[in-house]
Order: C-alpha cells, then sequence, then structure tokens
C-alpha cells in the first residue's frame, strides 16, 4: 500500500512517502506550507498523486490550527483522489520513534500533553511523574528539560530528531482507514478562541 504521511499538530510538522513500511522520501515541513511538501516528496519519488492508495494524517493534541490545517487538508486531497484516510495520534507516533520513551508535548499555557497509563492527558510539567531514568522526548520535553530532570528523567539533546513525531511513524502505526471525516482530532482541551468568549 503506498500511501502519504502527514503531521502539522506541533511546530516540527512532517511529511512522508510510504509504501509497505519502506520509507521513499520523508522532510521536515511546517503546517503552512504542507501541500507544497508534499508535492516535492511526491516528486522526488517520481510518484503521481493518483497512485496513492491512502492519507495518514496526525489527529493530535498538538495545536488547534495546526491540526485542523493537517485535517483539512487530509479530506480535501481524500475526497479528490478518493483514497481513504487513517489518522494517527501525534504522541503515539512520537513514542514510536524512540520506544520505551515518554512522548511529552509542549501545550502552553504552562501544560504539556503526554501518555499516562494509556491515555493521552493534559497536565502540568511538575504533576508529570517520571520513573527514575526514564527519558522524556518530544518539544514539550525540550521547553520542560529543566523540570522533568529534576524530578529524575532523562531528555535528550535539544536537536535530536527523537523530539520530532515523524511522518514515517504514522504510517507505520496506521491499521483503520476509512472515510475523511472518520480522522477525528484530539484536543484533550478548548482552543484559546473558545475559552476567551464570553459566559
Amino acid at each position: 500500500m503506498l500511501n502519504i504521511a502527514f503531521d502539522t499538530a506541533t511546530d516540527a510538522a512532517s511529511c512522508a512517502l510510504v509504501r509497505d513500511g519502506d520509507v521513499l522520501g520523508e522532510r521536515p515541513s511546517r503546517a503552512v506550507r504542507i501541500l507544497h511538501d508534499i508535492d516535492e516528496v511526491l516528486a522526488g519519488a517520481g510518484v503521481e498523486p493518483a497512485a496513492l492508495d491512502g492519507i495518514v494524517v496526525g489527529t493530535g493534541p498538538g495545536s488547534y490550527t495546526g491540526l485542523r490545517m493537517g485535517l483539512v487538508t487530509a479530506r480535501t486531497l481524500a475526497l479528490s483522489l478518493g483514497i481513504p484516510v487513517a489518522g494517527v495520534s501525534t504522541l503515539d507516533a512520537l513514542a514510536a520513534g524512540s520506544p520505551g520513551s515518554r512522548p511529552v508535548l509542549d501545550a502552553r499555557r504552562g501544560e504539556v500533553f503526554t501518555l499516562l497509563a494509556g491515555e493521552y492527558r493534559c497536565v502540568r510539567p511538575d504533576n508529570l511523574e517520571l520513573e527514575q531514568g526514564e527519558t522524556a522526548v518530544g518539544d514539550g520535553a525540550v521547553r520542560y528539560r529543566d523540570v522533568l530532570q529534576g524530578s529524575g528523567g532523562l531528555v535528550p539533546p535539544d536537536e535530536s530528531p527523537v523530539h520530532v513525531p515523524w511522518a514515517r511513524h504514522h504510517a507505520l502505526l496506521a491499521s483503520a482507514f476509512g472515510p475523511p471525516e472518520a480522522a477525528e482530532p484530539i484536543y484533550l482541551r478548548a482552543p484559546d478562541a473558545e475559552r476567551k468568549l464570553p459566559a
């Protein structure tokens, strides 16, 4: 199966072209240029969009705006090409890139998105209890390095690729393909704009 995968839920967006587990092309991106980068990955592999069998999109949690851009892009491409979509959590993809590590994404507002007992959670970094010597990866781990290392955790160097939820991991984790609208976002909390509305 030939799939294009991408995730725009964090500042470290990426896209990848994967055929039956083999990565044919991958590149870092940004939400605002994801279509351009998808086109370049396809062109670099000599693949026409019509040859794609499916789309894999990151479902967050992450930036509300970035997440919506990725989902709208996935749905639009799927409808225009007539192919199915699979959603994969950004946290799961990040964890897959560093097995045994705790995925920690910067949720802004002094909070992080993470996995706790197999559940997606939004918590304050000082409430994130790591095992002694447990490794934390992701932009949230980088931002709150001092807090996490102070509680006994380990955080790889800022420039380490393990902090990026690479799209290849989304593609490898994808299983349930279906209609475009079936890929639902994982928000964990209301967007800033909604919180600021008068009661």
